[in-house]
């Protein structure tokens, strides 16, 4: 279930995991797309973005301190691997890569229950 409000306080997958996607998927190609700028050739078919190598990686388009307060700056324009990631238990189920990032930033897992919002419907 996507989430209207880009600003979190985790922001982990943002910076432990390489942010690399279909090369299409950037706004030279598609409008709107993710901006190429903050973006570079990984291979022939895809980019990645800037700054989500190397062993310490942390995308561009993070804003904020991970754990603390984060936000997308191009959340509305983020790539298909971004939006396809889902945290722990938003939809009912945890994601074992969630739980790495998090403890790799010193943070615990995910609760079932951490996304009890009261306005928002539970995934079935």
């Amino acid at each position: 279930m996507e989430r209207p409000n880009p600003c979190l306080t985790c922001g982990a997958c943002c910076a432990y995991y390489r942010a690399s996607f279909y090369w299409a998927e950037a706004d030279d190609e598609t409008p709107g797309g993710v901006p190429v700028a903050l973006t570079r050739k990984l291979n022939e078919h895809r980019r990645v973005m800037i700054g989500c190598e190397g062993s310490k990686p942390r995308c561009i388009a993070l804003e904020g301190t991970v754990g603390e307060q984060v936000c997308c700056t191009i959340y509305e324009r983020r790539s298909s691997v971004c939006r396809e990631f889902e945290a722990s238990w938003i939809n009912g189920k945890p994601n074992e890569r969630c739980d790495a990032a998090r403890i790799a930033w010193g943070l615990a897992p995910l609760e079932p229950d951490a996304w009890d919002f009261p306005n928002l419907p539970r995934a079935a």
